[in-house]
């Protein structure tokens, strides 16, 4: 998609319209927003739409257009799109449906779409199309609730209905464009990023993904989001896992395409929301103070209530609410008096309740702790207006007590019903962020702390998508004997061990060995051995070890011994799934035959790093086990690190399409791990 066309499109200083409903909406709405330039319509039969006289055809128009809103049926959308790119029109949003959503017929008629453009910029086709609320245009085929700013969000969504209910929101998000995107013939989800990254009038990006076709390109606009310093805030469906197949290894069933998302947004310091409030109350706060950059908060309230519920809602977050040191307490308590109980959160009572002189010397004296921000809760009584002056001093405190200072300030209101509109208006113009719900304020505050520490930590590699080449005809299943030594070569630890097809050969091998044993059934179409009573452990002697002979080749003429790992801190699971959409990925997590019942574990997608491996190990329940819980021996971090790395370079090497090693055991500190059992499968 070349930028400066699609510019074109989305900031035209002309635009036509082709079709009745819906086309006389475009022309509507664009007028009540203050577009002031050409506009023209274009139909076969009517002489005006909306007081604009109509041309019959689009090659008729007295100049190319920069944007056209196309109204009309699928076939012939398709005929118009070819037209306006023959008279060098900057580019349309298509209205109609029936093309990709509706299978075979109009997969192809999206390919002759596409054909026609010609690399002409298409949004759509069934979409709502666009609203730019800064050049005060919207090709929108419906009512909307979008204002004209000087600045603001950006906010992309794959749904019309969705981009239409966000348009009316009351609460104070600065809508600068609203983009409905619809099957995205020839311009995605991330050419609209780029688009609205070379407009410095955007301060953040809202995302609603039902999917991303492209990965890679999505990878490159969000890179270019965190160089320039701009948050991305998304909220995607399909949590449910209904893409986990049960197959040959535990990996395959521990993870789904949506935590692969998770992981990929976490990546590239997106921020992943789960409700359309918390959405738009990120947004807000990103558009107004932007990051925060320590995790630092502080809370003021005249309430204990309050305070306390502050308190219990930040538990978990990565941000927090520090105490106060003594000097610190000093000076708030002198704004108040010795009956206050000075902390953070912050319950400052009501002695000082509309004196704003006095309430604003406290709060100044709070705010002097250098807290990356901090938060009044207030909450306005639904009155007249004149029976809320104590209210608005209170407000009025805040900002003079910030004024000047640079501090990101927030007024809280518990519920919308507590935060009046011209309130709003007030804090937007003291650059407050007004916010609404205790625990979704916080969360923004979170999420705009994480993607502050996204931003310093700006360099990354792309995003690498491995997929095996292979047919289902070539791929081999290895035994557990080959998997493990093909791990070796990796550099992977495995115990020493051998095939054996006799009683006498195992006593041999045995003797070589040492005890323990364990003795297993050498299959390669046996996935889980231990369910099925196909591995004996602990075996200490040679009478055990006959007994333990004569079982297993009832099932299996061949066996595989091995010595016996001890003293283990835990087992884990290092794995290796496959993804329609990223390609191949590893998984870390916790082992043993819980491993599922458990749902421990982190998927970590290519390029992989030690770094990487760090924190997804820091982040497993496991984890406080691996460094000593309780006094307990800490296990050999390092090891587990560099078995996980030997792992990519083999699958980096070689074209695996599953690998499973389930345990991993994690020896002492200093000792290294072993892999006692391993599943692949490769060509």
């Amino acid at each position: 998609m070349n930028r400066a066309n699609l510019s074109r499109l989305i900031s035209p200083k002309s635009i036509a319209v082709v079709g009745n409903r819906g086309a006389d909406f475009a022309i509507r709405e664009s007028k009540k927003l203050g577009y002031n330039h050409k506009i023209w319509a274009i139909h076969p039969t009517l002489d005006f739409l909306e007081g604009i006289k109509c041309y019959r055809d689009i090659k008729d128009l007295p100049e190319a257009p920069d944007a056209t809103f196309i109204a009309v049926n699928a076939e012939s959308a398709i005929d118009i799109v070819a037209d306006l790119k023959s008279i060098g029109g900057g580019g349309a949003v298509l209205y109609a449906s029936g093309f990709g959503e509706v299978g075979e017929k109009g997969i192809k008629r999206n390919q002759r779409l596409v054909e026609a453009a010609d690399g002409m910029p298409v949004i759509g086709p069934n979409c709502y199309g666009f609203i730019n609320s800064l050049d005060r245009v919207a090709l929108w085929p419906d009512v909307h609730g979008c204002e004209a700013v000087s600045s603001g969000v950006a906010i992309i969504t794959q749904s019309g209905n969705i981009g239409l209910n966000i348009t009316m929101q009351s609460i104070g998000l600065p809508i600068a464009y609203m983009f409905t995107l619809g099957n995205q013939t020839n311009t995605n989800i991330s050419d609209i990023i780029h688009a609205m990254l070379d407009d410095n009038r955007v301060s953040a990006i809202g995302l609603h993904i039902e999917g991303i076709s492209d990965i890679k390109s999505f990878d490159i606009a969000a890179q270019r989001a965190i160089n320039k310093k701009i948050p991305i805030v998304a909220i995607k469906s399909g949590r449910t896992d209904t893409s986990a197949k049960i197959a040959l290894s535990h990996t395959s069933s521990m993870t789904g395409s949506d935590q692969l998302f998770s992981v990929f947004f976490e990546r590239l310091g997106i921020a992943r929301v789960n409700t359309v409030p918390e959405f738009l109350e990120t947004l807000k706060l990103l558009s107004i103070i932007g990051v925060i950059d320590h995790a630092g908060v502080a809370s003021m309230s005249c309430s204990g209530g309050e305070a306390g519920m502050m308190a219990d809602l930040i538990d978990g977050l990565d941000i927090n609410f520090p105490s106060l040191d003594d000097l610190h307490k000093d000076r708030v308590k002198l704004a108040l008096n010795d009956f206050v109980e000075v902390d953070n959160p912050l319950d400052y009572h009501t002695f000082i309740w509309g004196d704003r002189k006095r309430t604003s010397e406290c709060f100044k004296q709070m705010i002097s702790g250098s807290f990356a921000a901090i938060m009044l809760l207030l909450d306005w009584p639904r009155t007249q207006e004149s029976e809320q002056k104590e209210w608005d001093l209170t407000l009025l405190a805040l900002s003079d007590a910030i004024s000047g200072t640079g501090e990101k300030a927030i007024v809280l209101a518990s519920i919308a019903d507590c935060m009046p509109k011209r309130i709003i208006k007030k804090c937007q113009k003291y650059g407050i962020a007004p916010m609404i719900g205790m625990d979704i304020c916080l969360k923004a505050l979170n999420h705009s702390y994480r993607i502050g520490l996204a931003f310093e930590n700006s360099s990354m590699q792309s995003i690498e998508i491995l997929r095996s080449l292979s047919h289902p005809s070539k791929i081999s299943n290895l035994t557990e004997f080959e998997g493990k030594k093909l791990l070796k070569k990796y550099g992977v630890p495995v115990p020493d061990g051998e095939i054996i097809s006799s009683t006498s050969m195992a006593l041999m091998a045995a003797k070589k060995i040492h005890y323990p044993i364990t003795l297993k059934v050498s299959n390669a179409d046996l996935a889980h051995k231990t369910e099925l009573g196909a591995v004996l452990l602990n075996i200490n002697d040679s009478i055990v070890l006959e007994k333990a002979c004569q079982d297993l080749f009832k099932i299996s003429p061949s066996l595989l011994l091995e010595k016996m790992a001890q003293d283990p801190v835990t087992e884990l699971i290092i794995g290796m799934g496959h993804d329609p959409i990223f390609g191949k990925y590893i998984i870390i997590g916790s082992g043993g035959i819980l491993v599922e019942l458990f749902k421990d574990s982190i998927p970590l997608l290519f390029p992989v790093s030690r770094e990487d491996v760090s924190l997804a190990l820091s982040q497993l329940k496991v984890f406080p086990i691996i460094k000593g819980f309780r006094n307990n021996p800490e296990g050999d971090i390092e090891a587990i690190i560099n078995c996980v790395m030997s792992v990519v370079k083999l699958i980096n090497e070689n074209d695996i399409i599953e690998l499973d090693i389930n345990p991993l055991l994690v020896l002492k500190r200093g000792i290294g791990v072993i892999a006692v059992d391993a599943l692949i499968k490769l060509n």
